[in-house]
């Protein structure tokens, strides 16, 4: 884990003109760097740096990524090996919350699917009062597992709609259900709604692991837990539905993925 934060800081470290090397703003690209979301697009912009790539299955993926440094790869690529098999546990210990076990399409597609890396760095911020490092959004993942080195991560509380900082522990891991999870279980699970908060003195670095169907699998509500109490909130959906969201929205502007797959009964 630590060895993953080292190189990611290692990879921000290098000269502009070598990161900017896997710079694009074409959020269907399986590795890329930039700034905010999509530079110069996005009205707002904000204070953070990342690295996106795809790391499932490994060997498909980890020639594409950067090569600078050295030990990028090695040390990335064990981590993405490690928390791949973590994210598996927590995925079925859910659905079996949600007795779903008997499943076994879905639980081969769970192993199967997605899994993408965010690797964020948020520099320190002379007015962090005055700026963020993401806006408030969910995820739209089944589920995602963060590492941070200094905190800033905030979720919101869904009852009275405050923010709640997430303490840094060292060695601990943050999971987060996601908009598909929330789909699946029919909102039973709620998508943890949150964001990035900047300070002044330190750069913060998240790696942030998105575990997915695969890029055209749907999501859909499991038949089980709809019935004529509960009918059916949400319509299905891929990652590469999802991608076509992002590259058409803002999410600046408050345009969130789970909300265009709400089923209006009004």
């Amino acid at each position: 884990m630590d060895e993953a934060l080292l190189v990611a800081s290692k990879f921000f470290e290098l000269p502009t003109m070598e990161k900017v090397k896997l710079r694009s703003n074409d959020v269907h690209k399986p590795v890329r760097y930039g700034t905010s979301l999509k530079d110069g697009i996005d009205k707002v912009q904000f204070w953070r740096v990342f690295l996106k790539h795809c790391a499932h299955p490994l060997k498909e993926w980890i020639h594409l990524w950067p090569e600078n440094p050295s030990d990028y790869r090695e040390k990335m690529g064990r981590y993405c090996e490690e928390v791949k098999k973590l994210s598996l546990e927590v995925m079925m210990a859910l659905i079996e919350s949600l007795e779903l076990d008997a499943c076994t399409d879905l639980t081969k597609k769970v192993e199967d699917g997605m899994q993408v890396m965010a690797v964020n760095c948020y520099p320190p911020c002379p007015e962090p009062e005055i700026a963020l490092g993401l806006p408030q959004h969910s995820d739209y993942s089944c589920l995602t597992i963060l590492y941070q080195n200094y905190p800033g991560l905030e979720i919101m509380d869904l009852e009275d709609g405050t923010w709640k900082m997430v303490p840094h522990i060292p060695g601990a891991l943050q999971v987060h259900v996601g908009d598909h999870f929330e789909v699946l279980s029919n909102g039973l699970y709620k998508s943890v709604v949150h964001r990035a908060t900047l300070n002044k003195d330190n750069t913060r670095i998240s790696i942030t692991s998105l575990f997915s169907l695969g890029l055209d699998d749907t999501m859909e509500t499991a038949e089980q837990l709809v019935d004529d109490q509960h009918p059916k909130k949400y319509k299905e959906s891929s990652f590469r539905d999802f991608l076509n969201f992002l590259a058409s929205n803002d999410i600046a502007e408050g345009k969130n993925f789970i909300d265009m797959l709400k089923i209006n009964f009004n």
